[in-house]
């Protein structure tokens, strides 16, 4: 299928080049943006995104989380989130979940960037591959939020018959007391609702993106490598060299959909393109993720307004924290552990790429 998808694409020259933008830089996004023209704004999010709340990555060398795991004698690296590993041995899991467990972190000024998007009302959706929650807890939830590869918010027993549905303060109980999570109706293994290699990604993800997709005028990617399926598949099924394997190298790109209508009756993407002499659409900006949200905030001339809200936001989580925890909390003990391992690591690595991307069944 991809063979065919450059044949009509780039050998028979199918694809619309009509012009959007009037330079491929980041200030033109900006321009276009602010010329209302732009109302449907989808944002595909991945690990790099909350590098800078300190939560470690995955797939970096000596610094990520695959590479710290051998504490855990794993048979490999990603049998953690394996699910018939971890219907056999949970253990390893829920003690990674502990050190990682979401409301230990804050979110990213990435995170209330997307925020801010939906605040002005040009944010038609938030799709991420992250499993840490803080999305949400910037405020994109509900029906702005597809969670790619599912959530620590809910848990559901393993059994089939069973599937009885816990909350996120049962499970957190659960963890942080060193237990293993049991069905208190049926007594089997309640694992949270992310999804693990052998799972399928959640149903609202793939009907979902049917109805957004035609509808966008601008992409924004950040912080993930486009490397995992069938997440990478939302820009246009395509793999280009322009992306690296390693997510924190393409940290923001920005590119518009123009898509010729006859390439959409047949389901054919558009790739991307970023340097060819043919290029017209797609803009790659190299920084870290906070540093390219920033520099658009600013052309765009929210920059003060977005660094208010971080501010703000930050402050009010530091203060329910104190209410909650007067004394100190144990999960602040915990994610100052974190951050002192993998997490530290890979800040003094140039802030490698965080968040979970388990592949699911469809995936592999």
């Amino acid at each position: 299928v991809d063979v065919l998808r450059g044949l009509f694409s780039n050998v028979l020259g199918l694809g619309s080049s009509e012009k959007v933008l009037d330079e491929l830089s980041l200030e033109s996004v900006a321009r276009y943006i602010n010329s209302g023209k732009c109302k449907n704004i989808i944002c595909m999010v991945g690990a790099g995104i909350s590098t800078s709340a300190g939560i470690p990555d995955f797939r970096s060398p000596e610094t990520g989380l695959y590479a710290n795991l051998q504490k855990y004698n794993l048979p490999y690296p990603e049998a953690i989130f394996q699910i018939d590993y971890f219907k056999n041995h949970p253990e390893p899991f829920f003690a990674l979940a502990r050190e990682l467990y979401p409301g230990q972190f804050k979110p990213t000024i990435c995170h209330y960037f997307i925020k801010m998007l939906k605040d002005k009302g040009v944010l038609r959706r938030c799709y991420t591959q992250n499993i840490d929650t803080l999305e949400r807890v910037a405020g994109i939830k509900g029906d702005d939020l597809i969670e790619a590869h599912g959530t620590f918010y809910t848990s559901h027993c393993v059994k089939l018959l069973c599937k009885k549905e816990y909350d996120l303060d049962w499970m957190k109980e659960k963890i942080f007391s060193d237990e293993i999570p049991k069905c208190e109706k049926c007594s089997s293994l309640v694992k949270p609702d992310i999804v693990f290699f052998g799972e399928s990604l959640p149903t609202r993800f793939f009907t979902t993106m049917k109805m957004d997709f035609p509808l966008c005028d601008l992409l924004i990617v950040m912080g993930t490598s486009l490397q995992v399926q069938p997440f990478a598949s939302l820009i246009g099924r395509y793999s280009t060299s322009s992306l690296s394997s390693i997510s924190n190298l393409i940290v923001f790109i920005c590119f518009c959909l123009q898509a010729d209508p006859i390439l959409g009756l047949l389901g054919f993407g558009g790739g991307m393109d970023f340097d060819s002499e043919n290029a017209y659409r797609d803009v790659a900006q190299i920084s870290t993720c906070d540093d390219g949200c920033l520099a658009l905030a600013d052309l765009l001339g929210w920059k003060a307004e977005l660094e208010e809200l971080v501010k703000n936001e930050h402050a009010r989580i530091d203060s329910e924290d104190k209410q909650e925890n007067p004394g100190g909390s144990e999960g602040a003990a915990v994610k100052g552990a974190a951050v002192k391992g993998a997490a530290a690591k890979g800040a003094a690595a140039k802030g490698a790429p965080a968040s979970a991307e388990p592949k699911s069944k469809a995936e592999e």
